[in-house]
């Protein structure tokens, strides 16, 4: 989830379903002490995925989840300084060896947590650089780049643009968070 209307959605689904929600974050949903019939789960499942969303029951899946949420939330927040590496933050945040994390992750996904970092951060400039209140060197500080010359060959690299090139001709490129 990524925008209040996706979290009005799913907290909407688990009601209809019986469920007291008492939270509803970024990628989770913490409901009331409560008895779930499967019948129950088995219809928040099917709600959920027909809105485009998925019930997440694995523990593995959940802590991909949980990388994903943390990652999105440090590139797309207004202040995203990260004091320490990203192995570092993410084993703080959610309490488990960085190893362990990254194992779970490039086994269920096509890319290693770095990689999917530098996407989250490379579709933020873009997003910036569609935005034009930002010049590039501003880009680069705000996201933590140590220099322009470098935010511009990671673009590069990844989308085979220049920043320049992709803010005159490719603002059409951007994809949604969830496709990354």
């Amino acid at each position: 989830m990524v925008c209040a209307r996706c979290k009005m959605v799913v907290e909407t689904a688990f009601q209809e379903a019986g469920l007291k929600v008492v939270n509803v974050e970024l990628g989770s949903v913490q409901v009331a002490d409560q008895d779930v019939a499967t019948e129950q789960l088995e219809g928040l499942e099917q709600q959920l995925e027909s809105l485009g969303f998925s019930l997440l029951t694995d523990s593995r899946l959940k802590d991909i989840e949980s990388i994903k949420t943390c990652i999105i939330a440090l590139v797309h927040s207004s202040n995203n300084a990260l004091e320490q590496t990203l192995s570092v933050y993410l084993s703080n945040r959610l309490h488990k060896d960085y190893a362990t994390l990254s194992t779970i992750f490039s086994q269920h996904e096509p890319y290693t947590i770095e990689k999917y970092f530098i996407r989250q951060k490379i579709e933020r400039v873009k997003e910036l650089l569609s935005y034009d209140e930002l010049n590039l060197k501003e880009i680069a500080y705000r996201l933590n780049y140590s220099s322009v010359a470098h935010l511009s060959s990671q673009f590069k690299k990844v989308t085979g643009y220049t920043p320049s090139a992709f803010k005159k001709t490719a603002k059409d490129l951007r994809q949604n968070l969830d496709q990354l």
